[in-house]
């Protein structure tokens, strides 16, 4: 193995491609978005991650990696283009079908063909290997097939595509192993050998493990909404129990994963996934549920000023895929009522389609402060920031980040919002 073409440049696939160029490999990444292939020859990345303007300037400096909006030979292909959804939320494997067909005319015998890509169960067996086939190769003994599913945290990329485990599922014996020999070369953690269509499904149900486990916190939110419980003292208090580990709860489910992989089950079997299709509901009905509480919380107001914190699915990344703080921020923005000023450091303006503003102005005689992700600089908000700017200071926050002195300021938690008063115009 001397030279790797990664089909995608985006969060994945760029990392991947620093990891195997640090190594020594010759890597050409492809991308179609000609900004992307002309920032990353200039040595500059268009995304957020720990330590990868560095990897990234590094590596292309050293000529170890570039990028080219079109495949060239190589002997390792890896395909990590995204996997969105159509409107029937039914898996929109399109971009994966066309990066296989990209890398056809440069194939030869001897080459392995690894996706990355999350992918709906036997899509390897059904949809990527006939291509190939169709294209006069035999995927058994010319080319190796296999799905390697990526495993990573954003914000923690770089170290877990090296220490973390690798499920490595091959078309056949053979391609799991040549495969996962592409993997041992870099990765410090095991490489585990399987069939494509076990790998498929090990992805997909980490993901929807964790979606259903969100959803049970959800539900209790409403639940103790109802009940005036705490759910944040009430999942504290639960999880001492050595074999329970209830998540958090929060304003949504958002991201490339978790908020898509459960749909990839259930398009292939309907009839027998009724739990993860109701935590799927469960999930997707937050944003309503937090846009009604901001209605009820500003009910006497007749323009709410409301300051948004947040558009990230998750914190400190610059990720807005599928991420529920977008939805929320819009359901808002359909009501003539609000005044909407929206602020978050990590997200450039260039990736939404409405203006950000600083933390100044995002505050300045503001009713209310919505918080909706867990960036670093939200958690150590005080007091202090926002008494004398804001109109009436209340927080509320759906990611139970905050340690905001209530003496001084008033805070609603998502878990906990039984108590929760009209604000008054100062």
């Amino acid at each position: 193995m001397k030279k790797i073409c990664v089909i995608g440049l985006g969060y994945i696939g760029l990392p991947t491609a620093a990891v195997f160029a640090r190594a020594g490999y010759d890597i050409v990444g492809v991308d179609v978005n000609e900004r992307v292939v002309n920032s990353l020859n200039n040595g500059e990345i268009h995304i957020e991650e720990v330590g990868l303007p560095e990897i990234i300037k590094e590596v292309v400096s050293e000529g170890k990696l570039k990028a080219s909006l079109t495949p060239e030979v190589a002997d390792v292909f890896i395909i990590a283009v995204p996997t969105p959804i159509h409107a029937d939320t039914t898996a929109n494997v399109d971009y994966v079908i066309s990066a296989t067909k990209a890398i056809v005319p440069f194939l030869k015998k001897g080459d392995v063909v690894i996706v990355e890509s999350t992918i709906p169960p036997r899509t390897m067996d059904d949809v990527v290997a006939p291509i190939l086939r169709e294209n006069g190769f035999n995927t058994e003994h010319d080319v190796y097939l296999a799905h390697c599913p990526e495993r990573v945290l954003p914000g923690r990329i770089l170290i877990e595509l090296i220490e973390n485990t690798r499920i490595v599922g091959g078309t056949s014996p053979e391609a799991a192993k040549k495969a996962g020999d592409v993997y041992r070369a870099v990765v410090t953690g095991d490489v585990i050998e399987t069939e494509a269509v076990t790998a498929e499904m090990s992805k997909l149900m980490e993901n929807t493990f964790r979606d259903v486990n969100i959803a049970l916190a959800n539900e209790l939110v409403k639940i103790s909404q109802k009940l005036s419980v705490d759910a944040h003292k009430v999942i504290e208090l639960a999880n001492k129990h050595p074999r329970v580990n209830i998540h958090q709860p929060g304003p949504g489910v958002g991201g490339h994963c978790l908020a898509v992989d459960p749909y990839f089950i259930v398009e292939k079997a309907v009839d027998e996934s009724p739990l993860i299709q109701t935590a799927r509901t469960i999930n997707n009905s937050m944003p309503d549920f937090v846009v009604n509480q901001v209605a009820h919380m500003t009910s006497e107001l007749p323009n709410p000023k409301i300051a948004v914190f947040g558009l990230t699915y998750k914190g400190n990344i610059d990720d807005v895929r599928e991420s529920p703080a977008i939805e929320i921020l819009e359901k808002l923005q359909h009501n003539s009522r609000y005044q909407i000023r929206v602020h978050d450091p990590h997200v450039q303006i260039d990736q939404v389609s409405f203006p950000l503003v600083s933390f100044e102005e995002a505050v300045r005689d503001a009713h209310l402060v919505l918080i909706l992700a867990d960036h670093n600089e939200f958690k150590t908000l005080n007091a202090e920031d926002l008494i004398g700017k804001m109109n009436s200071p209340v927080v509320f926050d759906t990611k139970n980040c905050t340690n905001i002195d209530p003496t001084k300021v008033t805070v609603y938690k998502i878990g906990n919002l039984s108590t929760v008063k009209v604000i008054q115009e100062n």
